[in-house]
């Protein structure tokens, strides 16, 4: 998240990770994860708005997304409960989550 996304998004935070795609059956799916609706484009790069805002998972600020898989990978494992920061509509909330096994990439 950077200002110029924050501004168009509504954000009054400029870190976290947008959720732009929501893998349908997938623990953000099942936990009512909102992905994005609408396409904008940004310095030549194309975002989807509309949906969460990840800005925190137990309490501990997510800035990016490499942080966000960092901490998955360090501080969780499959079936545990976390508990999800995140903004929705300009509304703070947190979501629970229990966690999944991660899935292949794709190809």
């Amino acid at each position: 998240m950077f200002y110029q996304l924050a501004q168009v998004v509504g954000a009054n935070v400029t870190y976290g990770v947008l959720v732009q795609k929501i893998v349908a059956g997938s623990p953000a799916a099942q936990a009512g994860f909102r992905n994005g609706t609408t396409n904008v484009d940004i310095d030549g790069q194309s975002y989807v708005i509309g949906g969460d805002l990840i800005i925190s998972i137990d309490g501990n600020r997510i800035v990016n997304y490499d942080s966000l898989s960092t901490y998955l990978e360090r501080n969780t494992l499959p079936g545990e409960k976390i508990a999800i920061g995140i903004i929705r509509a300009g509304t703070y909330m947190v979501v629970e989550v229990t966690l999944g096994t991660r899935p292949p990439p794709s190809s």
